[in-house]
């Protein structure tokens, strides 16, 4: 599905920022999913280690201190780190993502 830069004709709510988009402001629409600010398009996430979903670094607890550039690709999302085996799960992802890092897992 592709995202179209179409005028708004009706008020809206950002799927991403969950902020009001205004009548004739600029945004971006995909049909069955809704709206963003186009601002909010080119935020840069992560992709979770475990799922491979999005990370959730605009929710991120450290976004503020964040640098998506320079950290590692290694995050969990919040759904995957809310898991009952969330470490283990973590473990396996990296060292099957990462092989060449030779790591060893002891129990």
């Amino acid at each position: 599905m592709s995202w179209r830069a179409i005028p708004m004709k009706f008020p809206g709510t950002c799927l991403v920022c969950k902020k009001k988009i205004e009548i004739n402001e600029v945004a971006l629409w995909a049909k069955g999913l809704g709206v963003k600010h186009q601002a909010c398009a080119e935020v840069l996430q992560l992709k979770c280690i475990v799922c491979g979903g999005p990370a959730g670094c605009p929710d991120c607890e450290f976004a503020d201190n964040c640098n998506l550039m320079k950290v590692s690709q290694m995050c969990i999302c919040k759904k995957c780190s809310d898991t009952k085996d969330a470490f283990s799960l973590y473990q396996s992802s990296v060292m099957k993502r990462y092989p060449m890092l030779n790591l060893e897992v002891k129990l």
